[in-house]
């Protein structure tokens, strides 16, 4: 019974992130024209951007690139869904299992992302915003682009002079732009840092 408990929480974890990601996704997709952002607050903003690679906009290979990151995801993926498999089955841990579920559903959110939003979007140019199921996709399955929207700029300025290599330089902190998904990852891993101890138990014993 736990196990089946622990196991539908996860569950429950994974459907709420998918649907908060490609809702927030889809509506910045059809609201927002490529670029355009909109200041919640100074130090919090919603910017348009699309990610074609990886963390942080790295790209390699070209399409060949792109399609083999493709598919080294779906793999991902698979294994992370075995490990949160087997994890309740094991009676693992409740943190281990809710790191396991927010890492597996913000992976799958991305994956969404670049297996069909090339064949679901069209690619409108200036200030159009994309339309959902268009006749005239704007690529094919799996190259669609990665939609983050988060963006935190906490302090934007130049760097102090005395800095080696970097003074005087403008600088932002923190100039990343992210979305859900990219979230819910970063907290599932941050609970296996923080609780390692919980969640590995026997390895640390």
């Amino acid at each position: 019974m736990l196990k089946s408990i622990k196991f539908k929480k996860a569950l429950v974890i994974i459907i709420l992130v998918l649907l908060i990601d490609q809702i927030s996704k889809i509506y910045i997709k059809t609201n927002f024209f490529y670029g355009e952002e909109v200041v919640v607050f100074d130090w919090f903003r919603i910017h348009f951007i699309e990610n074609n690679g990886m963390a942080w906009g790295v790209e390699f290979g070209g399409k060949t690139g792109k399609l083999f990151l493709t598919i080294f995801r779906l793999f991902a993926i698979t294994g992370i869904g075995y490990w949160l498999y087997t994890s309740a089955k094991n009676n693992a841990h409740t943190v281990l299992i809710v790191a396991i579920a927010l890492i597996f559903s913000g992976a799958m959110g991305n994956i969404i992302d670049s297996v069909f939003y090339g064949v679901i979007f069209n690619t409108p140019g200036g200030h159009e915003t994309a339309t959902l199921f268009s006749s005239e996709p704007n690529s094919t399955l799996f190259f669609g682009k990665v939609v983050d929207m988060l963006y935190f700029p906490f302090w934007s300025g130049d760097l102090p002079e005395w800095l080696p290599i970097w003074g005087g330089k403008p600088f932002t902190f923190f100039n990343a732009i992210f979305n859900v998904a990219d979230t819910a990852i970063s907290t599932g891993v941050g609970l296996l840092i923080v609780f390692n101890k919980k969640a590995f138990p026997k390895e640390l014993n």
